[in-house]
């Protein structure tokens, strides 16, 4: 629309034959055909100002939400409910093999159930009283090992080597049928 102003201005401009160095009055003249109405200046870089702003803050707040949000949830965990059953089912019988052992979870904590050499089943708390690592069995050597410190526990749970302070808490191990179930004791 301004430059449609300008050329209707130089146009008739040069049709009137008029011919003057442009002076001030001229330059005004001009200047006032070509700017807008002082209302649409006003009414469109201000809504369009506003969107930018609104559009701008709201994709900060965004990023600062995305940001502070898995601080928050890293610093205050939801609650994970502890097992509401003292019991278990670890695992199948026929999953297990002699001198093996299997970490399972018990509520929100691993145990560890071992099926020895000589056909007994035993389970354990998988966490070392050292230091809470999860311990593992070694078939090689027939003992609970913790990778950790190098701590070692024998088929009872009892501590016989390395770091560990206390005994494993030890579990009550049930038969029903195919499956292996685990139980805390009272």
């Amino acid at each position: 629309m301004q430059g449609l102003l300008f050329v209707v201005y130089y146009e008739s401009w040069l049709l009137d034959g008029i011919s003057r160095a442009i002076t001030g009055k001229a330059k005004t003249e001009m200047k006032a055909l070509v700017m807008e109405p002082e209302s649409a200046k006003n009414s469109e870089p201000q809504r369009g100002r506003r969107l930018v702003n609104l559009l701008l803050g709201s994709g900060v707040l965004a990023s600062i939400a995305s940001f502070i949000y898995p601080a928050f949830r890293y610093i205050i965990p939801p609650p994970v409910p502890e097992a509401s059953s003292q019991t278990v089912v670890a695992g199948k019988v026929a999953d297990f093999k002699r001198n093996t052992g299997a970490i399972f979870k018990f509520g929100e904590k691993p145990g560890i159930l071992l099926y020895t050499a000589q056909g007994e089943w035993k389970a354990f708390s998988a966490i070392c009283t050292h230091l809470n690592c999860t311990v593992q069995y070694r078939d090689d050597v027939h003992q609970i090992w913790c990778a950790c410190h190098n701590g070692f526990y024998d088929l009872r749970g009892r501590n016989v080597s390395g770091p560990p302070p206390r005994p494993l808490e030890e579990y009550a191990v049930h038969i029903q049928g195919e499956d292996v179930v685990v139980q805390r004791k009272a």
